[in-house]
């Protein structure tokens, strides 16, 4: 979230949101210490603490960030918050990074270690964390008492609670920029979601009736405010970022009922952002990725309370403009934190794409997208973004003395992951990012009559309401079967199986060892409706396939994944890789006649060079793209001596040709170099000699090994 150069120089996930729905008292729909889901969401998630992660790469990253958060001190987490409001610090000094005892986002760190502490304690139930997470609430709850007793200055509401005075507030008022201020919005955003993750996911009370007094300062400042005041101050870069207080507000008004909240959540407004995207116009260019990202998750909570078609359409047309022209191959978005234009992809790769911090709210609003309305495409992009980026987020090795995350991650040629962070953004909800991998494992319908299998990852989910224990076995990210066993329990059921748009290479699937005559197609979900009994086991395959992808503005930049995995060339040089394949292909033309096994999983060799999984986090120098040539059409051995020119939208008579296989006999792909080459020919792109030595070129290949 902070400035792209002199920031990063300087140096929330609510796991099941709590929500209410048009004309039901929010307070009424959830018991203290669980959360409100709208009745109208077709889709529901599973609390946090009803799904365990499986042996594997998942749960290896989330237990290098559980020692963090056993062994970090809460005193240091407290504080910046303590000398604030003139209590003992205990001689605990700050974290650092920006969470200094004079940094103008202090404060901002500790919500994020709330959260941290409470989805910890809500999957691992230690008394310890819990412990940890009640001390932290507790003082927390000292410092608003003090600030509102004897703060200097005194706040001017009772509820204030931060770890700085409320200067920064009032400056913002009068449209102060940064760096006089940063975004004081923000860092209280972060201190009231931590807080609602601890009422929430570990059932303190006290943690409400802060954040609810918290709330109630809020509509004080905001609520008085003219509209056109309020939009000039969200439009201030930095200073006006306010994270997700439109979200958060609104999940409080959900617990508390009170209209104060509900519409000091309708303050944040970000009108001329919101109208444009509510008419799909896109705006997004050279605005700050991570400054907006989270209003649009507060905005379909706002359409939850208020039913206001406008917030739910913004929410999806702006998820489209991001993820459908604005993201990297490793599910990433934008360059030095800013949205560049539509489609600018291979333009922009450098050491600083991909801010941590976008992603983790990018798959914030997919999920929240699919509770409205399941398409299966907002669980892809959820998979890859989390398999491809925030997997690869976490350093492997282990640290009780900072996070060891990213924030920026490049995607240009030879570039390294960077790891640390301890008090920066990406450092806070790197730390939330692997505490929660299992929250969208798996969802239910709003009757309990389906179970949707969004991801395969070794899990187990408990099910309490409808009796049943389903374990997953898996070895994903691994290539492997998939197994969900019904350990407990059973009954009727429609059992969603997610076919991702990866899976061109099948998909089927067993139950008790009988194959099931089901209709899997790729970027779907299909369904087994049966009675279902305790052993019944469904197997699942879907074998990876080598792809390329390539980038929207220069199909010759391209990445290499391995079903949903990204590979990346390991190689410290400075330029990009160049890359020829469709010399090696057969008449299958698979990118594997190409690339060889390198004998452990994932792992390839090409051109010299070794592709490994980009999750695996270490200081190695990468190139996740790479430059494709392919300057001649060549069959095998047999060179045409033609060149391979581009028609109009910049792919190559040779990319056009491939796409169409797999080709079963010589004869089939003759006929289509034929049919292709007249098409060259009459574009003007062949001339009729080219044309005729590329055909003579295929009937002499033998492209059958």
């Amino acid at each position: 979230m902070p400035h792209p150069l002199s920031r990063r120089s300087v140096l929330t996930l609510a796991a099941v949101a709590p929500v209410a729905s048009v004309g039901v008292p929010p307070a009424a729909q959830a018991a203290p210490g669980a959360a409100a889901v709208p009745p109208a969401w077709p889709v529901r998630p599973f609390p946090l603490d009803q799904v365990s992660l499986g042996d594997g790469v998942f749960r290896r990253k989330r237990d290098l960030m559980l020692d963090y958060a056993r062994s970090y001190p809460a005193d240091r987490i407290l504080a910046v918050f303590r000398a604030n409001a003139g209590l003992d610090t205990r001689g605990a000094r700050p974290p650092g990074g920006w969470e200094t005892s004079d940094g103008n986002l202090r404060g901002h760190y500790g919500g994020h270690f709330l959260t941290l502490v409470a989805q910890a304690y809500a999957d691992t139930r230690e008394a310890a964390l819990k412990t940890k997470l009640d001390y932290l609430v507790a003082a927390l709850g000292e410092c608003q008492r003090a600030l509102a007793e004897h703060g200097s200055p005194t706040p001017s509401h009772p509820g204030y609670l931060a770890a700085y005075p409320e200067t920064q507030f009032v400056l913002l008022e009068s449209y102060t920029t940064y760096p006089t201020i940063w975004a004081p919005y923000y860092t209280c955003h972060k201190i009231m979601r931590g807080l609602l993750d601890a009422h929430v996911l570990a059932g303190n009370a006290q943690a409400l009736q802060i954040a609810s007094a918290m709330g109630d300062w809020v509509h004080s400042r905001l609520g008085r405010l003219p509209r056109a005041q309020l939009e000039r101050m969200w439009s201030i870069y930095i200073a006006g970022e306010y994270g997700g207080m439109n979200e958060v507000m609104a999940d409080l008004y959900a617990l508390t009922g009170r209209q104060e909240h509900l519409a000091a959540a309708r303050c944040f407004d970000n009108t001329a952002l919101l109208e444009a995207c509510a008419e799909n116009r896109d705006i997004l260019e050279g605005r700050h990725a991570n400054q907006h990202i989270p209003q649009f998750t507060g905005y379909l909570r706002l359409f939850d309370h208020t039913g206001q078609e406008r917030y739910a359409a913004a929410a999806r047309n702006f998820w489209g403009m991001v993820t459908g022209s604005r993201t990297y191959s490793l599910g990433g978005t934008g360059q030095g934190e800013m949205f560049r234009a539509r489609g600018a992809i291979a333009a922009t790769l450098d050491a600083k794409n991909a801010e941590t911090c976008a992603t983790y709210n990018m798959l914030k609003l997919s999920r929240q997208l699919f509770f409205h309305g399941p398409d299966p495409a907002y669980m892809d992009h959820y998979e890859r973004g989390l398999t491809n980026h925030i997997l690869a987020s976490r350093r492997d090795a282990p640290s009780t003395s900072g996070p060891e995350v990213t924030y920026f991650v490049g995607m240009g040629p030879g570039v390294v992951r960077e790891y640390g962070n301890i008090g920066t953004c990406c450092g806070g909800t790197g730390m939330e990012n692997h505490t929660k991998y299992q929250d969208s494992v798996y969802f239910h319908s709003a009757d309990g009559g389906a179970l949707y299998v969004n991801l395969y990852l070794a899990s187990t989910l408990r099910w309490p309401e409808r009796g049943l224990v389903i374990e997953q076995t898996s070895a994903y990210p691994a290539e492997g079967p998939r197994t969900l066993t019904f350990r407990e329990g059973g009954g009727r059921l429609d059992l969603k199986l997610r076919v991702p748009s990866w899976a061109t290479g099948g998909f089927t699937v067993t139950v008790n060892g009988v194959p099931q005559p089901v209709r899997a197609a790729p970027g779907s979900y299909l369904t087994l409706s049966r009675d279902w009994r305790r052993g019944d086991r469904v197997a699942i395959s879907a074998p990876y396939r080598l792809r390329v992808e390539r980038a929207l503005d220069d199909p010759s930049v391209q990445s290499l994944f391995h079903g949903p995995v990204l590979l990346v060339a390991q190689s410290p040089a400075a330029e990009f890789r160049t890359f020829s394949f469709y010399k090696d292909f057969t008449l299958r033309g698979d990118v594997a006649d190409a690339v060889t096994p390198e004998g452990r999983p994932l792992h390839f060799t090409t051109h010299g060079l070794t592709l490994a999984p980009f999750h695996i986090a270490d200081d190695t120098r990468y190139h996740a793209y790479f430059r494709r040539s392919e300057p001649v059409v060549v069959f095998g051995t047999s060179d045409s001596g033609v060149a391979n020119r581009a028609r109009g939208d910049g792919l190559t008579f040779l990319d056009v040709l491939w796409a169409q296989a797999p080709f079963t006999t010589p004869g089939r792909f003759v006929r289509a170099v034929r049919a292709l080459a007249d098409t060259w020919l009459s574009e003007g792109l062949f001339t009729r000699a080219e044309r005729d030595r590329v055909i003579t070129a295929a009937t002499a290949a033998d492209l059958r090994r």
